[in-house]
């Protein structure tokens, strides 16, 4: 999986003065979890840019003031009005330890449902994948190379060996269904 190098510098205060002070100046409040301790933080607004507004998944590879992790982020607050990045917790990841992430849906091939004029619905386009850091996938892969009308791609119907999908596995990721011309012209045919 893709990386992406952010620094950042510790913060003496903690508290809601001193983040609103960070942030006039452009920068984010910030926490890493999962390690030894907890490490508070601030990283530019500029840097998260790359990391924030992608439809791609990345790992963090953190230096903060000389202690080094490796992580993702596991909550992002926005301000409501703007949009921009209020806090980020970042969760440090342990290579020995699986962890739960939301991956995202990469549809592959041409289904032949489509084709003969039926509608795609994809109803998913992320998966809460379990892996260890070195297993985490950078995208699901579901192929629609057999999916004809009225058929769907389940998640019960993907397996994998190096990771967990744990969704449920009845909730259906992708189907096709039969368009409005498609009837239109089933129904003609039967005149």
């Amino acid at each position: 999986m893709k990386s992406i190098a952010i620094s950042g510098s510790r913060r003496e205060n903690v508290g809601k003065r001193d983040a609103k002070a960070l942030r006039y100046e452009g920068r984010v409040p910030a926490v890493l979890y999962g390690g030894q301790n907890q490490v508070h933080f601030s990283v530019s607004a500029a840097d998260l840019k790359g990391l924030v507004y992608t439809p791609d998944v990345q790992f963090v590879d953190l230096d903060v003031d000389g202690i080094k992790a490796h992580a993702v982020i596991q909550d992002l607050q926005f301000h409501p009005l703007t949009d921009l990045p209020l806090h980020v917790d970042f969760f440090e990841l342990n290579e020995s330890k699986p962890f739960v992430m939301e991956v995202p849906v990469k549809l592959t091939g041409v289904s032949p449902g489509v084709r003969s004029g039926g509608k795609l619905i994809q109803k998913l386009r992320k998966l809460r994948v379990k892996a260890l850091p070195k297993d985490m996938p950078q995208y699901v892969e579901v192929s629609l190379d057999s999916l004809e009308v009225g058929k769907s791609v389940a998640i019960g119907d993907l397996n994998f060996d190096d990771f967990l999908i744990t969704n449920n596995v009845d909730d259906t990721i992708v189907s096709v269904i039969m368009s409005r011309a498609l009837k239109q012209a089933e129904q003609e045919a039967k005149k």
